[in-house]
């Protein structure tokens, strides 16, 4: 009955490549956006709580209240731990030196490599 009210031809179920890299980037920064915003909130319940729980308690509080489903809350959990721990953790910036390929036995990270040989094969076609 339904395929009757929506015709195949009218909504098609295949989007073609660039629309669904799109839609999946689109979806991509939704997603982040939402996880930013509970971090801020978690943050938020953090600074409320501090004398009446510690840290740790109060984002576990928030999760539970918010009802945030289990993968999203490991990442809430653990970006709010982030944000909290720059403070009494500071990050030491490895110098340019250090973190050349050779010292570091792992070889450069080339993300791009695989894109722009499919962009020179297009252009050579």
């Amino acid at each position: 009955m339904l395929g009757q009210l929506f015709p195949e031809r009218i909504f098609s179920r295949k989007l073609n490549p660039s629309a669904d890299k799109r839609l999946r980037l689109a979806q991509a920064r939704a997603e982040e956006s939402v996880v930013q915003a509970h971090v801020e909130n978690a943050l938020m319940f953090v600074d409320n709580l501090a004398e009446d729980l510690p840290f740790d308690r109060a984002i576990e509080t928030y999760v539970r209240v918010m009802g945030i489903p289990e993968p999203l809350a490991s990442t809430v959990v653990t970006r709010t731990l982030v944000v909290l721990g720059e403070d009494l953790v500071p990050y030491h910036r490895r110098s340019a030196e250090s973190t050349r390929p050779e010292e570091t036995g792992r070889p450069p990270l080339r993300l791009d490599d695989a894109s722009d040989a499919r962009v020179r094969t297009i252009r050579r076609a």
